[in-house]
């Protein structure tokens, strides 16, 4: 895809932004296992980074996805793994969905201030007994005149300690109509006046093996009110409206993926050459440099599938096969950049005060995140034919 000058002067601004606002002080939140969400947030909602690909009645710029695009790539250069994924929440998978199908209220509600940076958005989803299989969520929705009453649970939420409202996915209909036709996606406010709604309790935050700076949370809902009239779109179809918010999540972790890859390689290279070894700098030795270059042939393959997926997305083409396909080989190939490179790294690979150490730590959840792998290969089978019937 030929990108114009345009993309090139966001891509300029967003990088300027990362180094201002998020890299000097990502060493301190990934000690501290959080990071100021809102503060961050409100800094790049000033810039006009936060809706992009938003429409323009709601703060948003109006431009197409491949902005968007860039935007992510960019992100790529975020030295922390966890705010670059809490970020991604904020832009492509918790608002997707609400800036296509929902109502001007609720988009005035949620949407305008998310995109200015006013409010801190998070994608309810996941639950403990239901992470890839979306249509097994037990969270539900009851209708009780103008009001839904919301009872259950979600984990893994980014952002959710922090977070002002979720996109929820909750059953609104009993199992009758079909696990993938009783869904809705509703946008519940998890604060009030600056405190917590009640029924909302962020049950615990989690300590997870990488994306220190990310806080993570288990919520739950005790007969939550929330407005019929904050339904993203129609009752039913939540989980097609929250299929079609995968792709853009799945491209956001794909478009990351390569320029975090490439640091990756880049890095390696400037350790190897200044790092001697019996005399000599450790990147002389052939099986090093010939296993860089095949890691960067790789991310070269991956950045052109990616920005393959990018155009289409952006010509209105389904996209379905190519987003899970790049989102595959995203999580794969940042496993195998990161466990390549740690090894030319040795001792010091393995200390945290390395950016290695994290991007290896962190790396491990894109094959699980947004879809496991073993859940793209099920979708990818799908659209060549070869899914075997379910009797």
């Amino acid at each position: 895809m030929k990108l114009t000058p345009e993309h090139e002067s966001l891509r300029e601004t967003t990088l300027k932004a990362v180094a201002e606002h998020i890299n000097p002080f990502v060493d301190q939140w990934e000690e501290e296992g959080i990071f100021p969400a809102r503060q961050v947030f409100k800094a790049l909602g000033n810039l006009g980074l936060l809706g992009i690909s938003k429409p323009v009645e709601y703060g948003g710029l109006g431009l197409d996805y491949s902005y968007q695009s860039v935007f992510n790539e960019a992100a790529g250069h975020i030295n922390a793994g966890g705010v670059r994924m809490a970020l991604g929440v904020q832009t492509d998978m918790a608002t997707p969905a609400l800036a296509r199908f929902g109502s001007d209220e609720v988009r005035r509600e949620f949407l305008a201030p998310s995109i200015a940076g006013d409010l801190v958005s998070c994608i309810g989803v996941s639950e403990p007994h239901a992470g890839s299989d979306v249509a097994a969520i037990k969270t539900t929705a009851r209708r009780d005149g103008d009001d839904y009453v919301i009872s259950g649970g979600k984990m893994w939420i980014t952002n959710g300690t922090q977070a002002d409202w979720m996109c929820c996915l909750a059953n609104t209909g009993d199992a009758s109509a079909g696990l993938h036709r009783n869904k809705s996606l509703i946008c519940i406010p998890l604060k009030e006046n600056g405190k917590r709604a009640k029924g909302v309790t962020i049950a615990r935050k989690l300590k997870k093996m990488g994306m220190h700076s990310s806080d993570t949370a288990e919520i739950w809902f005790d007969e939550v009110r929330v407005p019929v009239r904050n339904r993203v779109g129609e009752e039913g179809a939540g989980f097609t409206y929250q299929m079609l918010q995968f792709q853009e999540e799945r491209l956001y972790a794909a478009v990351s993926s390569v320029v975090g890859c490439e640091r990756i390689i880049e890095d390696t290279i400037a350790y190897t050459r200044d790092r001697k070894v019996f005399g000599k700098p450790l990147i002389e030795n052939q099986v090093i440099h010939f296993r860089l270059a095949e890691l960067a042939t790789e991310v070269e393959a991956l950045r052109a599938l990616t920005w393959q997926c990018v155009e289409a997305h952006c010509a209105g083409e389904d996209v379905t096969r190519l987003a899970s396909m790049a989102k595959l080989k995203a999580g794969r190939l940042q496993r195998e950049v990161a466990d390549s490179c740690l090894q030319y790294w040795g001792g010091m690979g393995f200390m945290d005060e390395s950016r290695i150490s994290r991007a290896y730590r962190d790396g491990r959840l894109g094959s699980i995140g947004g879809g496991a792998d073993e859940v793209m290969l099920g979708i990818i089978a799908k659209t060549m034919g070869i899914f075997p019937g379910r009797g």
